[in-house]
């Protein structure tokens, strides 16, 4: 992107860092990981937890790659306190990598990697995630509070950035509830002490790859959905803008904003509905009749909200 960047400090584009190594070379060895795990799904048959054992390390190897370029692209916006923002994204490389370690090295020996304190070292081992994706969580929000005193060229884009951040903040959180013992877990003790699923056990009838619970709540959509405003709250933001020169109603920079407004809004209430269903053991091919409500409530003030805003845009283009 060639937007001048404006606020505390302004910088021209020979002036951008150049992109952050590090955790550009961890997205290619993930994207590599990523085609490795899926020649070992057609040659390993075996299943963990009801779902294809490489199933987990190929989901993760994808979203750390994409989280590399995301957060690569983030520190490549800051004019200032480029070092800090290199350090920190060392430091996630870091913190991703022992992530991904863990749980290839668990699926490579037939073990979960999330939740096992079966035996001493397994319990090292989740210590050790544990720790690695707060620290993750941590550089993404030292970013976000250097990023909020930075202003882009295009608003829409100002605001994506720092809408996403936030939400993805908030989705990324949304996993500490996954790590509690569940009921059957006090009730039962097998070394396993957390669980994605809310009133199922997991391992329980999944959706393909994605293994989220069919039968019950599952606290992995909203972690997935929030966490996916970091790339797409800023990829619609750019989207608009590039449409901008053929459609007509785009050209006005404050409508774009207030069109990703809406979006930031609908992303974060589609988060708190899906974790809200998930919470009430609900799943997400089944929702109930509350749950159709809210959701048919919010489609249709967005749609209503956008519809308002194209026809403004248009008044405005006479």
């Amino acid at each position: 992107m060639s937007a001048t960047i404006t606020g505390t400090a302004t910088t021209r584009d020979s002036a951008r860092p150049a992109p952050h190594r590090p955790l550009l070379v961890l997205a290619v060895a993930m994207a590599v990981g990523a085609a490795l795990c899926v020649v070992a799904l057609i040659l390993d048959p075996r299943e963990l937890g009801g779902q294809p054992l490489w199933a987990k390390p190929l989901k993760f190897c994808l979203s750390i790659a994409v989280y590399s370029v995301t957060l690569a692209w983030l520190i490549g916006l800051l004019p200032r306190r480029r070092r800090l923002a290199s350090a920190l994204g060392s430091i996630a490389v870091a913190g991703l990598a022992i992530e991904m370690v863990i749980i290839a090295g668990a699926a490579a020996v037939g073990v979960t990697s999330h939740f096992n304190v079966s035996t001493p070292l397994h319990s090292v081992l989740w210590g050790a995630m544990a720790v690695s994706i707060v620290v993750v969580w941590l550089v993404t929000l030292v970013l976000a509070a250097l990023l909020a005193r930075v202003r882009l060229a295009d608003p829409a884009l100002t605001l994506a950035v720092r809408g996403g951040l936030v939400i993805g903040l908030i989705g990324m959180a949304l996993a500490f509830l996954m790590t509690g013992p569940t009921a059957s877990q006090l009730s039962d003790y097998q070394g396993i002490v957390g669980a994605h699923a809310v009133g199922v056990d997991d391992g329980g009838a999944g959706l393909p790859l994605l293994g989220w619970s069919t039968t019950g709540g599952d606290l992995r959509i909203p972690h997935f959905v929030g966490m996916h405003a970091l790339q797409g709250l800023p990829l619609l933001a750019i989207a608009l803008e590039s449409l901008a020169p053929r459609v007509r109603v785009l050209r006005d920079a404050a409508k774009r904003l207030r069109l990703v407004a809406l979006a930031s809004i609908a992303w974060a209430a589609v988060v708190a509905l899906t974790c809200w269903q998930a919470l009430r053991g609900q799943s997400i091919v089944a929702p109930d009749a509350l749950t159709l409500v809210v959701g048919g409530v919010v489609a249709t003030l967005l749609v209503a909200s956008t519809v308002v805003v194209l026809a403004r845009r248009q008044e405005a283009s006479r």
